[in-house]
């Protein structure tokens, strides 16, 4: 269990450089889908509607400039490369990641990179998701949900409005300055 009040930078950048070795490593949860669509119809029905539902949310109160790709397996909500060139983890190839979906093997998730990079806004969220009487599954750098009816929507669709692509890069890069 991850103590959310005691975030510091050092571990925004270990959670994320984990989410990417996991994301790279793990490919018998990823997907090999190479489009949205692609993707969606691999699932079985069950999790097809799931994911559907959550993806609808996400696109609903996305801030204007992100884009939807299939990124580490996942249906993710990127800066676009034109919009931040250094890219995730500087390579200059990967989208730098805001918001994921996934159907993992055992469960569905939502990795909101955003809230790991700004500790009051992770407060608020954990705060307003106990508020809903749904319980909260989280982990270092995600969101587990069974199905749909146990994540309540208008908690994940606030949270992803509160960043704007401006605004993640500025809070992605204040948790990645690398000391000289």
């Amino acid at each position: 269990h991850c103590t959310l009040q005691h975030r510091t930078q050092m571990d925004v950048v270990l959670q994320s450089q984990a989410m990417t070795k996991l994301s790279r490593s793990n490919s018998n949860m990823q997907s090999s889908a190479k489009s949205v669509s692609e993707y969606i119809k691999s699932l079985p029905e069950d999790r097809k509607k799931a994911i559907t539902v959550v993806r609808a949310a996400i696109r609903k109160s996305l801030p204007k400039g992100y884009e939807e790709v299939i990124q580490y397996g996942m249906i993710s909500y990127v800066v676009p490369l034109s919009l931040y060139p250094d890219g995730y983890l500087g390579d200059g190839k990967t989208p730098l990641p805001y918001v994921s979906l996934a159907s993992q093997k055992g469960y569905m998730s939502v990795y909101l990179m955003g809230l790991y990079a700004d500790s009051n806004l992770l407060e608020l969220f954990v705060k307003s998701y106990a508020a809903s009487g749904k319980k909260l599954n989280m982990g270092k750098s995600c969101v587990r949900f069974k199905n749909v009816e146990n994540l309540p929507l208008n908690v994940l669709s606030k949270a992803v409005s509160k960043i704007s692509v401006s605004q993640m890069i500025k809070l992605y890069e204040k948790s990645h300055t690398k000391k000289k």
